[in-house]
């Protein structure tokens, strides 16, 4: 695992300046002369001129990312569809039979870092489908992409140099640094910054393989979530029914209430039973479609899933997958 990189002034002024010139979006022709920019930033940041000529070497701006960047599928979708097309049912039963294969590192990794294997392997199922869609897009063009086009120029600068400090440190070629249109990476899709300060060498080998290394995708996502707070004997929540004149205003991550005074409200477990109310967990209630779609009762642990990615459909599709998967 590697330490947390601490950027210059320098360069923290150069993203700033530019982030406040334009938040539209910016014409492909500026892009050879902001990358010659950027290049020299790299270097002035300690990466070796070396990685960056090699890295830049055949990078073109992507039009493609851009358009990816402003359709995501949170904004097109409910919450049915978004499971639909995430998460489909056959999901668990691959999962089920991929944990009994690698029972022995799923449960070494729980050893080491306390996460359950069921959350590792759907996790693992939600970003790539198990391995099977891992991204095709050259990171490093991906990133430098998104940081020129400017909506989110200081998140994908700093991305960028995460992604060439990881070539500098020969984890992996610049040829087979591939990942998803927002740079993601690998198995179980790591941005650069994330592997940089959470990715582990499970097997010692002096490399952090977390694209074709089971043991390193797998220990890296333990290390990630341990580190982040994960609560080895906690679940991360069910589906509930509200009653029908549940106060609206209590839904949300903002308000935690223990399992006994949701049930004194009224909140029953879907198809499950009573409320396991001698046990003193805070929980919290989230609609991720608003008052007319599904409830979940959640604790802490699905707070701990949002730090991988922010969505509400995302923290209940690996939760709902974690459960089919057992």
């Amino acid at each position: 695992m590697r330490g947390v990189i601490l950027f210059s002034s320098t360069l923290m002024l150069s993203i700033v300046l530019a982030s406040t010139l334009s938040m539209a979006q910016k014409r492909p022709e500026g892009f050879r002369e902001w990358l010659e920019n950027f290049k020299k930033t790299a270097i002035e940041e300690g990466i070796s001129p070396k990685t960056v000529d090699s890295a830049f070497s055949d990078v073109e701006f992507l039009p493609r990312v851009v358009e990816l960047d402003r359709n995501q599928p949170e904004d097109r979708f409910n919450l049915r569809e978004y499971l639909a097309r995430i998460s489909p049912k056959y999901k668990s039963k691959m999962g089920r039979r991929l944990l009994s294969e690698n029972r022995a590192l799923l449960e070494d990794i729980y050893q080491r870092y306390g996460v359950q294997p069921q959350f590792i392997v759907a996790l693992w199922g939600v970003e790539t489908n198990f391995g099977k869609l891992k991204g095709g897009f050259s990171v490093i063009e991906a990133l430098a992409t998104l940081a020129y086009d400017g909506r989110r120029e200081s998140l994908f600068s700093r991305e960028l140099l995460y992604a060439l400090r990881i070539l500098d440190k020969g984890h992996i070629s610049t040829d087979r640094l591939r990942g998803s249109w927002a740079g993601a990476m690998g198995q179980i899709q790591f941005m650069p910054s994330t592997f940089y300060n959470f990715a582990v060498d499970y097997n010692g080998d002096n490399r952090i393989d977390i694209w074709n290394d089971l043991g390193d995708a797998f220990a890296s996502a333990g290390n990630y979530l341990a580190r982040s707070g994960w609560n080895k004997g906690q679940d991360w929540g069910h589906e509930v029914k509200l009653p029908k004149k549940f106060d609206r205003r209590l839904i949300g991550l903002e308000t935690r209430k223990t399992l006994q005074e949701w049930k004194a409200l009224g909140v029953r477990p879907s198809g499950g039973p009573s409320l396991a109310t001698e046990i003193r967990l805070a929980a919290s209630i989230i609609r991720p479609d608003g008052r007319k779609g599904r409830a979940f009762l959640v604790y802490d642990n699905f707070r701990i899933i949002l730090k991988w990615n922010r969505s509400l459909y995302f923290g209940v599709a690996v939760g709902l997958l974690a459960h089919g998967i057992l």
